[in-house]
């Protein structure tokens, strides 16, 4: 793994590239590959960029989840008068709002920021870029209007929620508004050259909810294992799924990768890898978890360009698995089988298909008798069996009962299911065909 830091840290010409990877919830390694002079470790502060980002949209979702907002809400239930107040919070999360990159005036990463009032007057000056939910569009002004309705619904300055909320049940103490000793400087290099020129650090202002904050791969190791597990203080596992379930895309990106709510989605690792790049200038990071393996990779570097700030994590992830394959989790006996779940186990048809319906703890998972191969999963949720995979997702599977209360079918969105094939009593595609083939 050392090698991949070193052929990014040459091929990108960067001072310094450190590096972390995480599995069940430790961080497992670290390496990094430096220039003479240049001091980094696991413990060495850099920018994070637009990590940021996913630090407020935990926030935005653990306000949800304490029924504060809907994600379907409209920005200007929260931010009364502002310009792009039609979006929906979750269109600014997903970068669907159409709203323009960035904000009117010189270029906010390397200028001192101002307030979100200075922000909100001029949002006006810069055309949309697309009608709202047309394609993905990626905004940083979408999540300054983000930091700033956290703050609303919170009661004080976005990032001292993101202190309270998020950082302190990690314990992710190196996680800062402004860098603290130790810390790396950022620099740029000169292209023909070679030479390297300091780059800014300005507070970003009202700007700063996409791309403030300072880190180090220890804090952000603990922040990928939170990503993969939960935390009961912060997100649940179940949120942090909704929050990697693809909600936008576009056309140019094709299926490259996508987003979700405020995380970037790619292919990979054991089917789709979900985190954020960052970058400011003089620094670029990279941040990945693959919540299946319940693996995480994290990469920093101090400078403005050359950092395979996507790449370079996902190939710490494959070298991982390639190396040290992930360990299944342990069976465990079942303990408990609600009733609801208790009357659909056993085999139904389909027709003439069978397929095995069992309980595995958490879920009713549907099977091909014949192929073996898993097609449905349902979660048990308020007494009612609702699809969270295959084509039955999001449906709920729907008990059919003979006068007695004797379970005689299952319905789930139009497919009906019987313990026999084509049984007459039950309703379409119940009977036989009435011709045969021919």
């Amino acid at each position: 793994m050392h090698l991949l830091l070193a052929k990014d840290q040459v091929a990108g010409r960067l001072p310094s590239v450190v590096g972390g990877v995480v599995r069940d919830g430790e961080l497992v390694w670290h390496g990094s590959h430096a220039a003479a002079g240049f001091a980094t470790g696991p413990e060495v502060q850099y920018r994070i960029g637009s990590i940021t980002k996913t630090l407020v949209a935990v926030l935005v979702l653990q306000l949800r989840d304490q029924s504060r907002l809907d994600l379907n809400d409209r920005l200007d239930a929260h931010l009364p008068g502002v310009r792009y107040g039609d979006r929906t919070i979750r269109s600014l999360l997903s970068h669907s709002s159409g709203m323009h990159s960035e904000p009117a005036g010189e270029w906010w990463e390397r200028t001192p920021g101002g307030s979100f009032d200075d922000l909100a007057e001029h949002l006006a000056d810069v055309p949309p870029a697309f009608p709202a939910g047309a394609t993905f569009h990626y905004t940083n002004v979408a999540f300054g209007l983000l930091g700033e309705l956290v703050a609303r619904l919170t009661g004080r300055p976005w990032f001292d929620a993101v202190r309270e909320r998020l950082l302190a049940p990690l314990g992710m103490t190196r996680t800062t508004y402004l860098p603290e000793p130790p810390h790396a400087d950022g620099w740029s290099v000169h292209h023909f050259a070679g030479t390297l020129d300091p780059e800014p650090s300005h507070d970003a202002g009202a700007m700063a909810p996409a791309g403030q904050v300072w880190s180090t791969v220890e804090d952000l190791a603990r922040y990928a294992a939170f990503l993969v597990a939960g935390h009961p203080d912060v997100l649940s596992p179940a949120t942090l799924e909704e929050m990697s379930t693809p909600q936008s895309g576009s056309l140019a990106g094709a299926l490259a990768g996508g987003y979700g709510l405020g995380f970037r989605l790619v292919s990979g690792g054991s089917g789709l890898l979900h985190g954020h790049t960052g970058s400011m200038p003089g620094f670029l990071a990279g941040l990945f978890v693959d919540r299946k393996r319940r693996t995480g990779a994290v990469v920093l570097a101090n400078g403005t360009a050359g950092l395979r700030a996507e790449g370079l994590p996902v190939d710490l992830l494959n070298t991982l698995e390639e190396l040290e394959p992930t360990v299944p989790q342990a069976w465990q006996p079942v303990t408990e089988v609600p009733e609801e779940v208790r009357e659909v186990l056993g085999v139904w048809h389909w027709g003439n298909t069978a397929f095995a319906f069992a309980w595995d703890g958490s879920h009713v998972v549907a099977g091909g008798l014949q192929s073996g191969l898993e097609s449905y999963r349902f979660a048990l949720r308020d007494g009612v069996l609702v699809g969270t995979s295959g084509y039955h997702h999001g449906e709920t599977l729907q008990v059919g009962r003979a006068a007695d209360g004797t379970v005689t079918h299952l319905v789930c969105a139009t497919f009906v299911y019987t313990r026999v094939p084509y049984d007459p009593a039950a309703p379409v595609p119940g009977g036989l065909p009435a011709t045969g083939p021919g």
